[in-house]
């Protein structure tokens, strides 16, 4: 039901109207109770903060959503209610109820992203809280409309720069002015992002705070603990820093169990004993999982979307790369698999088309979300 109405619906568009989200909602405003909305922006590291946040506050006896996107497999992914990803049936039925409220004509004219955010909203009419992922973008994101208590900033590099801008001070501001009344900043690789969102709270009379004035020694000692206990990767470490940040701002106390499985699958996950998962696509991700993985060699099943700065993602991670195996995405936006092969071949990385697994050999499959879900629906066959 709900799979079929979205399927009509493309996932990438051209050219976005900022204006419909924000119309549509207002038509309908009244008939919502907001939750407390946390939200959640960046261009890295949004998915793995929010599931860490979301599932402290449920081991805590909180009511909560967690919205996040994409998903790798199933769109259930993108909806995780109280500890599980959202049931088909209560999908479907959330979807109904939306149908009534909106109206075909509204309902029809809003993009996938748009109507499955105000479906994770109905989802959580009655929670405490619902940790609420921004898409590409900030100020004009689809999730950007709702008030919220608290606004996390993750770190922001270049990404989606045909809607966001060619430069970090084009990206940060569009980024940051999504922040409405009080944010915590976590680390930064620019410190343009700091000087902007310095500059933002004198305007706006903004509450904005650095993640490293929150955070103090007895709270560095549980998230050691928590990465020890979770097997956590040096690299989703300053996540955790973030989604603790926003509980001791929220006034709300903490311990080491409350992070019991809160890692977010497709994050360096072990898939198998020698291989893993990434879901990462872009510079600032390629950097981060060549300080981890370091010392060791790795087949590396790949492939991108053509907009993507590809060449120097594969740069990076040459390091740590024994041999690329490209694997074909269904998705229009996929680089062909000729001209990526073209591409190593020039960057003069061994390579060829993907196959199969060899047990004696160590794999990282990364590139996107697709290259995951193409990956796993080939482990299925």
């Amino acid at each position: 039901m709900l799979a079929s109405f979205l399927e009509a619906k493309p996932l990438f568009y051209e050219e976005i109207d900022y204006e419909r989200m924000p119309r549509v909602y207002q038509k309908i405003k009244t008939s919502l109770q907001l939750p407390k909305i946390i939200h959640i922006v960046g261009t890295n590291g949004k998915g793995t903060t929010g599931r860490f946040l979301a599932t402290a506050l449920y081991s805590l006896g909180k009511k909560v959503v967690h919205y996040t996107s994409p998903h790798i497999v199933h769109f259930s992914e993108r909806i995780w209610l109280n500890g599980t990803d959202i049931s088909r049936v209560l999908l479907d039925s959330t979807h109904l109820k939306l149908l009534s409220l909106l109206g075909k004509k509204d309902a029809d004219a809003l993009s996938y992203f748009e109507y499955t955010t105000l479906l994770a909203l109905l989802v959580s009419q009655d929670t405490e809280y619902l940790v609420l992922e921004a898409g590409l973008g900030g100020e004009y994101d689809a999730t950007a409309v709702f008030a919220n208590v608290l606004t996390l900033i993750t770190p922001i590099d270049r990404d989606h720069e045909a809607f966001l801008g060619s430069t970090i001070e084009s990206i940060a501001q569009t980024k940051l002015n999504a922040i409405q009344t009080k944010a915590i900043i976590g680390k930064q690789k620019h410190s343009k992002v700091l000087e902007i969102a310095r500059t933002l709270a004198k305007e706006k009379n903004l509450q904005i705070f650095m993640l490293e004035t929150l955070l103090r020694e007895k709270d560095e000692e549980k998230i050691a603990c928590i990465a020890q206990e979770n097997h956590l990767v040096p690299y989703l470490l300053d996540n955790l820093r973030l989604a603790i940040a926003a509980l001791k701002e929220l006034d709300i106390a903490y311990d080491v169990a409350n992070f019991q499985k809160s890692r977010l699958f497709g994050r360096l996950t072990e898939y198998k004993k020698n291989i893993l998962l990434d879901v990462g696509h872009n510079t600032l991700a390629a950097k981060a999982i060549v300080e981890t993985l370091q010392g060791k060699k790795y087949i590396l099943v790949y492939n991108s979307y053509s907009d993507k700065n590809y060449t120097e993602i594969l740069k990076l991670l040459k390091p740590i790369i024994e041999s690329v195996e490209v694997i074909g995405i269904e998705d229009k936006r996929g680089e062909s698999l000729l001209v990526m092969q073209e591409t190593l071949n020039i960057l003069d990385i061994k390579n060829t088309l993907h196959t199969k697994i060899v047990e004696e050999k160590n794999y990282l499959v990364f590139g996107s979300f697709s290259v995951v879900e193409a990956f796993l629906k080939g482990q299925d066959e």
